[in-house]
């Protein structure tokens, strides 16, 4: 089974390449997960610069289905999140695939 990186990992990997106390390591990375919540959440994107872009969407109501009963029902409109890698994350992915 692939690892999930999680935010406690994160802050382990501050305190061990920057050397803050893992008290102060926790406390940046809630707080630059909280900043870029809080920017998408207004509905602006996020860029960081050789990873990705996070935007959000606003998709437009919709006719679905329900896959087993085959009835018909209203998708409401809605905003989605949604992230584009930037070519060197791209990159870096794929040479992942080769191996």
């Amino acid at each position: 089974m692939a690892k999930t990186l999680t935010r406690m990992d994160l802050s382990e990997s501050v305190h061990r390449e920057v050397g803050l106390s893992r008290n102060e390591s926790a406390q940046l990375v809630e707080s630059v997960l909280q900043y870029m919540s809080d920017t998408l959440a207004r509905g602006e994107s996020v860029k960081i610069s050789s990873f990705g872009t996070f935007s959000v969407r606003s998709k437009a109501a919709r006719v679905g289905r329900n896959p087993k009963t085959g009835e018909e029902v209203p998708i409401h409109p809605r905003r989605v999140l949604s992230f584009r890698p930037s070519h060197l994350m791209r990159d870096r992915v794929a040479e992942g695939n080769k191996g």
